[in-house]
């Protein structure tokens, strides 16, 4: 009988680029540590069995693991295993599958897929040499364009226009301030770090990338090493926008838009919960801030969620993020943009600045 079909590394830049569907046949608590964007998960041993066929190995060897494993996963439960897989590769008969070093777990699956008629590609090495692969290709970054603004003069969506941006913020699931977190929950650190790494493997014909300036977290999630020290170096485009229209901007996407999600998502409980996200962000830079600032600017919070709960009306929350805007975030990021000035190659506005780009695109780094 020939041997089961095997995809090597070479090929592995190609599945994350055409998003490839994966089976990965990891158990649960593998798989919620990271995992990659394309990937489903099947389990051949749930997490109770895993830990059981694990403490056999220690104590017994790798054949009296394999067979715990067997009669673990035998008669019902095996044929509800394949059943999942099967009913997968109905919905994605491209498919590729792997465990966590491509060894007895996805072998064992696409043998019995076979069985059944099903010649599934298994993952030479598994999702470590795949993690792997991803890793090493923020040690071949493309040249960076770093687009940069005071806070509020919508970087996000000025990115949004050019086919060879990737949103940070967005597969963060962060919008990088104090204020930044959202309802759901951020990604794991590997399934930021995996994403990322696939985005830049899908611009790798471009001549260059154009990302917003982000500190080394967003949020809880960390940027690459490698990915900071580019970043560091790369040159600077600059949008400018007035404060009013900054102040404006921040209102609909930070309480507008936040609040109406809260509403959605939390129905009754959203007046506490949202007050809660507006009180801890304020507490949280209270330090940044100072403490009269803080006890200032968190007296006119206060006072906008009361007018909210009595009137209906958030349209005072804008006084307080003016205040923020010019007092704490436009002074900080005066002095941090000081330091890089030798990088900034254009600012002005978002039509000065798309302009001024795509007369030099290709030939600022």
């Amino acid at each position: 009988m020939p041997s089961l079909p095997i995809i090597s590394s070479t090929d592995f830049s190609g599945l994350f680029v055409q998003n490839v569907p994966m089976i990965d046949v990891r158990a649960p608590v593998e798989f919620q540590k990271g995992a990659f964007p394309a990937a489903c998960n099947l389990p051949i041993l749930n997490n109770t069995e895993r830990e059981q066929v694990g403490i056999r190995y220690k104590e017994s060897g790798p054949d009296a693991a394999s067979d715990l494993g067997h009669r673990l996963v035998s008669g019902s439960v095996q044929a509800s295993r394949i059943d999942g897989w099967l009913k997968y590769l109905a919905a994605h008969p491209n498919a590729v599958l792997y465990c966590f070093r491509g060894g007895q777990r996805s072998m064992i699956a696409c043998d019995w897929l076979r069985g059944l008629g099903h010649e599934v590609p298994r993952i030479e090495g598994g999702f470590k040499q795949l993690r792997n692969h991803l890793l090493e290709v923020f040690n071949h970054l493309p040249p960076l364009v770093i687009v940069s603004g005071k806070t509020g003069t919508g970087k996000t969506e000025f990115l949004k226009a050019f086919r060879q941006s990737i949103d940070l913020e967005g597969i963060a699931h962060h919008r990088g301030s104090a204020f930044g977190s959202k309802i759901n929950p951020q990604p794991a650190q590997i399934n930021f770090e995996n994403q990322v790494a696939i985005e830049f493997l899908k611009r790798q014909d471009e001549v260059e990338v154009l990302l917003e300036d982000e500190s080394r977290l967003i949020g809880r999630i960390n940027l690459p090493l490698p990915l900071q020290a580019a970043m560091k170096k790369a040159p600077i485009l600059v949008l400018e926008e007035s404060l009013d229209t900054r102040t404006t901007r921040i209102f609909y996407e930070y309480i507008a838009q936040q609040w109406q999600e809260y509403c959605d998502h939390f129905s009754a409980e959203a007046a506490p919960k949202f007050t809660a996200y507006l009180l801890g962000a304020m507490d949280a830079i209270r330090k940044r801030l100072g403490n009269s600032a803080h006890d200032q600017l968190r007296s006119r919070l206060v006072d906008a969620i009361d007018l909210h709960e009595r009137t209906g009306s958030l349209e005072s929350h804008k006084h307080w993020i003016r205040a923020l805007l010019s007092d704490y975030y436009d002074p900080m990021y005066n002095y941090q943009l000081d330091k890089k000035a030798e990088r900034v190659k254009a600012q002005g506005s978002r039509e000065t600045i798309s302009q001024w780009y795509f007369e030099h695109q290709g030939c600022l780094t």
